[in-house]
């Protein structure tokens, strides 16, 4: 494989998916030394078939505002690869969704489903729709016309969609009511992230931050420190970062910072319980700012317009927003105020550059396809319970989960450790989750 080659051709066939061709060039010079010890994969074409996804989905979405105005949005559902099982992966409202944004969140989903030793196989979707702003009536007649238009395509052994950025347990609902609608069954596996009383799992909405604060204290332990007492700053204050400060706090660690669109907020004693049970109103508003929670916290938390969490003085940085947020001037700005730790936790969070420096600055980094796995992994077990008709305690989703961040973690440092003993936690988790695609992909035939 010549990664100089392929990386040629896709950009020439995409000029403009650049989300795209950053996640796919990431991932191939990773995984280039490993992949030419296998003449095996280059015979079967691997990568050439592995980075084009299985079928993509495009449709159009007509709903009515509350002032009767009928508004249209595009809709996407992104199957990418089911090598080893359904196709799994989330839907995310947001105004700067694109066909390039998902593909490439597809593509990552292919690899991080891999790495959580559950069948399940790689998809992503959502729509250009913008929830801020929009009344609950309004978010419920979108998300029931955009269901109008998946539902063939989905299923609980076919593809089993769930939340991301704008789609959380009430657009869930509002989506699943409308599936059960159109296709007359009671199938609760055919969206995870569900409500409890009907066939969600208890631990889901937490899992995801739950799942990358336990990836952090495996990192930490294995580079001989402890997350009780760290300074934290965390981007975003919805589901993931809600659920990272949650399990932060349980682990004796003090997040010191928190940032939106708006700005970031100081909060120098650390974020107390009462907040962090805010940042699910601040959710539920549509207002997308965190400037509410110095407003409601006034003696807590301190505004600063325009900055980012990045700019507070940390020990760890745990990005939980969006795609490419963290860039190269945010991550020297990190390392100067003494920050020594990066865990992504949105989905390829930190910019290529970024990365590249806390890996040159002795920065411990973690991709989010591996810090980030809890949220799928209990998506799957949710899976499995709505499968057998039982429901598990809090407790057995917990043990589960932690076993699998550790699983992560054990495969992260096989695939990615370095003669010096440090572990390329980058290197690590691509090689992992490709390895075990790969070579369900060449097991199954040409197909």
């Amino acid at each position: 494989m010549k990664v100089t080659k392929i990386m040629a051709d896709l950009q020439a066939k995409y000029p403009g998916e650049s989300e795209y061709l950053q996640a796919v060039q990431e991932v191939l010079e990773s995984i280039e030394e490993v992949y030419n010890e296998h003449p095996e994969f280059e015979q079967a074409k691997i990568v050439e078939r592995m980075v084009e996804p299985d079928r993509i989905f495009t449709f159009r979405v007509t709903w009515v505002d509350d002032s009767g105005q009928v508004r249209t949005n595009l809709g996407y559902r992104v199957q990418f690869n089911s090598a080893i099982g359904p196709y799994k992966g989330g839907l995310r409202f947001h105004r700067k969704v694109t066909p390039s944004m998902l593909k490439f969140l597809g593509f990552e989903q292919t690899f991080k489903n891999a790495l959580t030793t559950l069948p399940m196989g790689g998809a992503k979707g959502g729509s250009d729709f913008d929830p801020v702003g929009k009344s609950d009536a309004e978010i419920m007649r979108f998300c029931q016309a955009f269901m109008l238009e998946l539902w063939n395509c989905i299923g609980p052994d076919q593809d089993v969609p769930a939340g991301d950025v704008g789609v959380g347990g009430r657009e869930i609902g509002y989506l699943d009511g409308m599936y059960r609608k159109l296709a007359r069954e009671y199938n609760t596996g055919v969206l995870t992230g569900k409500g409890q009383t009907w066939g969600g799992s208890i631990l889901r909405p937490e899992a995801t931050g739950y799942g990358a604060l336990y990836f952090t204290q495996h990192l930490l332990h294995k580079a001989g420190k402890d997350i009780k007492g760290k300074k934290l700053a965390i981007s975003g204050f919805g589901n993931v970062a809600w659920g990272a400060c949650k399990k932060a706090v349980q682990l004796g660690a003090k997040v010191i910072a928190l940032s939106g669109p708006d700005g970031m907020i100081n909060i120098p004693d650390g974020i107390t319980p009462e907040m962090i049970d805010y940042m699910l109103v601040m959710r539920a508003s549509n207002r997308d700012k965190i400037e509410d929670m110095a407003v409601k916290f006034p003696d807590k938390a301190s505004f600063v317009a325009g900055k980012k969490a990045w700019s507070a003085p940390c020990d760890i940085a745990l990005p939980c927003a969006f795609q490419n947020e963290l860039s190269e001037d945010d991550a020297k700005e990190l390392k100067a105020n003494g920050c020594w730790c990066c865990c992504e936790v949105s989905n390829m969070g930190c910019q290529p550059a970024a990365i590249h420096f806390f890996q040159s600055n002795g920065v411990l980094f973690a991709p989010g396809k591996a810090v980030n796995a809890g949220g799928v992994a209990t998506s799957g077990l949710e899976m499995t319970q709505n499968a057998s008709h039982i429901s598990w305690s809090a407790q057995e989703v917990d043990d589960k989960l932690h076993f699998i961040m550790q699983s992560i973690h054990e495969q992260c440092v096989k695939y990615g450790t370095r003669p010096d003993g440090s572990v390329d936690y980058v290197k690590g988790a691509n090689i992992a989750g490709f390895m075990k695609v790969a070579h369900a992909m060449l097991e199954q035939g040409i197909i």
